[in-house]
């Protein structure tokens, strides 16, 4: 974000107030909220040093790639052609360059020396996103409890727009499209055997776009902050 805009991210700490005062308000990238929700208070509390070797993937609905992706997706799956829908069907991963326009966002925000790997995907269906950041617990100054309690603080003091979700992952599976249509994010802590994944779901048209848009609008103007969300 570049100097005299306020990065409009109101759950992490002081941002808020911060938006308020502010005439420049920058909304956040969809992949960079995800990652920006799991990562920048645990490099903030000490937790995630910003040396940490990361990795992370991002599935996000086609509707993020506009309206030209939207109708290409919307044709191959729909057509008669079956190599081409077949391709359409499973996830696609693109960036193969390591150069996604949202590293120097996610970078900056987080307070990060290292560019993280990161893999964008693609995925057939029109909304929703599931953003995954992993790491081996000998980076973490803690334990995932001290994420767990980490996310619950930071989280609480908000308004319910980004929630710590403390059964996330139970069924054994996370599905990217479990937000589709909602203007709310939950983070959560999975992993095992010394290795430690953040998941954020939400929608790539809500928290991490539009909806955020909206959000950060009713804090400038002093409305209710959820006014027109759907949370």
């Amino acid at each position: 974000v570049s100097n005299g805009w306020e990065y409009g991210f109101p759950e992490l700490s002081g941002r808020r107030e911060r938006i308020a005062k502010s005439k420049r308000i920058a909304n956040p990238g969809c992949h960079a909220s995800g990652f920006v929700a799991l990562v920048e208070p645990l490099v903030g509390a000490g937790l995630l040093s910003p040396n940490a070797n990361l990795s992370a993937f991002s599935l996000t609905g086609y509707s993020g790639g506009g309206k030209k992706m939207m109708a290409d997706y919307e044709d191959a799956l729909g057509g008669k052609d079956p190599a081409r829908a077949l391709e359409y069907s499973g996830g696609r991963v693109y960036a193969l360059s390591q150069s996604h326009k949202h590293m120097p966002e996610i970078v900056k925000t987080c307070g990060l020396s290292k560019v993280p790997l990161f893999s964008p995907i693609v995925v057939p269906h029109e909304t929703g996103m599931e953003t995954v950041v992993s790491f081996f617990a000998g980076d973490l100054a803690g334990t995932p409890d001290d994420i767990r309690r980490i996310y619950a603080e930071t989280y609480r003091r908000g308004n319910g727009i980004v929630f710590y979700d403390e059964s996330m992952g139970a069924s054994g599976m996370i599905s990217s499209s479990a937000f589709s249509g909602r203007d709310s994010m939950a983070v959560g802590v999975c992993g095992g055997d010394g290795r430690v994944m953040l998941v954020a779901l939400f929608d790539n048209l809500g928290k991490g776009a539009s909806g955020a848009a909206i959000q950060n609008l009713n804090i400038a103007l002093g409305f209710d902050e959820l006014s027109g969300l759907r949370p």
